[in-house]
């Protein structure tokens, strides 16, 4: 590993022996580690060690502070309220850096993605069922998020309706950053706007607010023996089709999981129908952040394919 990964500068590195040392009471001695960067839109990583390994991620971005703290107390919000298993924070689970803030959490022993079983997937689907499990009062959060690098608003809107919601705090704000940022044409943008008009009549039954894991891609569960382990929430009181849809969002999902899902929970019929126009807000998001990169640009095709698909 070349020295010059940002995790494995000596101040980082200090920290991450302080924070593990304090978090258990006894010597942290790290012996080795292992670039997770490919699996994050941070720099991450696992500090080897004993007496147990640490997952770390630096946030250098303005803001990081804030996006550090907000994944923390998505966390525990998840925990708490839904009882399913989380990552755990070491130490406080937020340390300052030089080059920003980390978060720490200890390390699992997880199955890569592409080695899970049936089993691990149905586990996933059983987990976001669980989550769905929780009732809100109303659509948002009192506090406000990041999905990825961006800002999430999760205020109540009024009134107080998945459609609208949906509308103001999902597509219209990712709209905005997605043109702001140059890489959104001019038609695309046009047709993001016509879906907002139409929503009331797109987005089927009301449902009730449901908590919502919020950043559902399949990278953002661990796969250990146990069961899956949630990971980088963007939590908020919303539509569990929402968390189904970024399952596959960026690589398709087996049929496990929706079935783990349906021996908790039910699925409406008309979902598959919908998928498209609820991951529109997460193809914005890429654009702005991505699009850019040859990356990025594929996710034009995609947003257009999904407009076209409700027109």
């Amino acid at each position: 590993m070349a020295l010059t990964h940002p995790l494995l500068d000596p101040a980082v590195r200090g920290a991450v022996a302080r924070a593990a040392s304090a978090h258990r009471g006894t010597p942290w001695t790290g012996t080795g580690f292992t670039d997770l960067g490919g699996r994050s839109s941070h720099p991450a990583g696992v500090f080897h060690g004993t007496p147990f390994p640490v997952f770390a991620k630096l946030a250098v971005a303005a803001g990081a502070e804030a996006q550090i703290t907000a994944e923390l107390a998505g966390l525990r919000l998840l925990h708490d309220q839904a009882g399913v298993a989380t990552a755990v924070p070491v130490a406080d689970g937020a340390v300052p850096v030089p080059p920003g803030w980390l978060l720490l959490a200890e390390a699992l022993p997880e199955r890569l993605p592409g080695d899970r079983t049936p089993a691990d997937w149905r586990s996933i689907g059983r987990a976001l069922a669980t989550l769905h499990g929780v009732a809100g009062p109303r659509f948002g959060l009192a506090t406000e998020g990041y999905f990825g690098p961006l800002p999430q608003p999760n205020a109540p809107v009024r009134p107080d309706r998945w459609a609208t919601f949906y509308a103001e705090r999902r597509l219209r704000p990712n709209l905005r950053l997605a043109a702001d940022s140059g890489q959104l044409p001019g038609d695309l943008a046009a047709g993001v706007e016509q879906i907002i008009h139409r929503l009331p009549t797109l987005a089927g039954p009301e449902p009730h607010p449901a908590l919502l894991h919020g950043d559902a891609q399949q990278h953002n569960f661990v796969s250990i023996p146990g069961g899956a382990v949630l990971i980088d929430p963007a939590p908020y009181f919303g539509h569990p089709e929402l968390d189904l849809a970024l399952l596959g969002y960026f690589h398709p999902v087996p049929r496990h999981v929706l079935d783990g899902y349906t021996e908790v929970r039910p699925v409406d019929a008309g979902f598959a129908a919908r998928r498209e126009l609820w991951r529109m807000f997460a193809y914005l998001a890429v654009l702005a952040v991505d699009g850019g990169t040859p990356y990025g640009r594929r996710f034009l095709a995609r947003l257009d394919q999904a407009i076209a698909g409700y027109r």
